[in-house]
């Protein structure tokens, strides 16, 4: 049973099956994961059309559009005939000959009367009790008629003037289907204007085809539309189990490849400041500058040796009187005492002296 509903899945995505059924987003995964679905597909197929119709109703739906065609065609002939006289009546006022001009007066009474016939027969169909316009019947109308030997002569030059403006017609159409036909003779324009119709017909016939094909394209783009998301999704997660399954072994290769280049760039920038520390004072101290801060440092050193010496000497002295108790400590006193006034005397001697 399940090689069976396969082979008939199988069947259905083949490119030739879609036009069995309306257009849908089927994939292998939708088969597989509702087993029966295939076969129910293809049982519905004898039933329905691709466009979603049962086959009796389509069949019908054909029957009437083939009958809208003949009734819509039977009305463009009668329609076009009519606007040719629509026209051929704008030119009334145009300067002809009186025979011409007596034709289209004739024609556009024949038009109006026959139009408001129309309009009376359409209001007498109805059933209602409501009067016609007017209070009118059709064999009112009969009164204004033309007479009857102007009618039979303009129904006997009607079919001559149509003609001839279809002619024209046509040869303006032949113009626009085929510019090079400007420039043919009477002839070849005639022979073209009789093939004209199964020209416009085979142009209709290609138009039709490219625009049921490119309905098709369009149906395929949708349902690649409609595929891409889940391919997209399908291919995110195979992603993302590879970069589970591959990026934890490779972490602490690459922790450690890290580790050391980080290591490196130390070095290289400690080196470097070091490198750029010794330009600095290469660049500061020539030199000629170094021997004399050499001989500075030397005498410099000289002195604080000297210095450090009288600092010991004083110090074995002062550790020296330190010994001799209190009484040592009057005695300074004492001579720091006689010291002064020594001095005051000096100087008082100094004053006099002076004087």
């Amino acid at each position: 049973m399940a090689s069976t509903s396969g082979a008939v899945g199988a069947e259905l995505l083949q490119p030739g099956c879609d036009a069995l059924l309306p257009p849908s987003s089927l994939t292998d995964e939708d088969l597989a994961a509702y087993p029966g679905l295939a076969n129910l597909l293809m049982s519905l197929t004898k039933h329905m059309d691709s466009s979603g119709l049962s086959t009796n109703l389509a069949q019908q739906l054909e029957e009437a559009r083939k009958e809208l065609h003949l009734s819509r065609t039977n009305w463009l002939k009668w329609e076009a005939l009519h606007r040719v006289l629509q026209e051929a009546l704008k030119d009334l006022g145009s300067g002809h000959a009186a025979q011409e001009k007596k034709f289209l007066e004739v024609l556009e009474q024949q038009l109006l009367v026959g139009e408001l016939r129309r309009i009376l027969d359409s209001g007498l169909s109805e059933q209602s009790v409501q009067p016609s316009l007017l209070g009118l019947v059709p064999s009112d109308l009969l009164e204004l008629l033309p007479p009857k030997k102007e009618l039979e002569e303009m129904q006997k030059r009607l079919p001559v003037e149509l003609e001839k403006r279809l002619k024209h017609k046509c040869l303006a159409i032949l113009s626009y289907f085929s510019p090079e036909s400007d420039g043919a003779g009477e002839i070849p324009r005639a022979t073209m204007m009789g093939t004209l119709a199964e020209s416009l017909a085979a142009e209709k016939q290609r138009l039709q085809e490219a625009h049921a094909r490119y309905q098709e394209l369009v149906g395929l783009l949708e349902q690649q539309k409609a595929a891409y998301p889940q391919v997209l999704l399908r291919c995110l997660a195979l992603l993302k189990r590879f970069a589970r399954e591959h990026r934890l072994d490779a972490q602490s290769e690459l922790d450690s490849l890290n580790t050391q280049y980080l290591e490196i760039k130390c070095s290289a920038m400690f080196l470097k400041i070091r490198f750029e520390e010794l330009s600095i004072l290469l660049e500061t101290y020539i030199p000629e500058k170094v021997d004399v801060h050499r001989v500075m440092r030397d005498s410099l050193q000289a002195e604080i040796c000297q210095e450090e010496q009288d600092v010991a000497a004083s110090r074995k002295i002062l550790s020296s009187y330190e010994t001799l108790g209190p009484e040592f400590e009057e005695l300074v006193k004492e001579y720091a005492r006689l010291q002064a006034i020594i001095e005051n005397r000096r100087w008082v001697l100094t004053e006099f002296s002076k004087d």
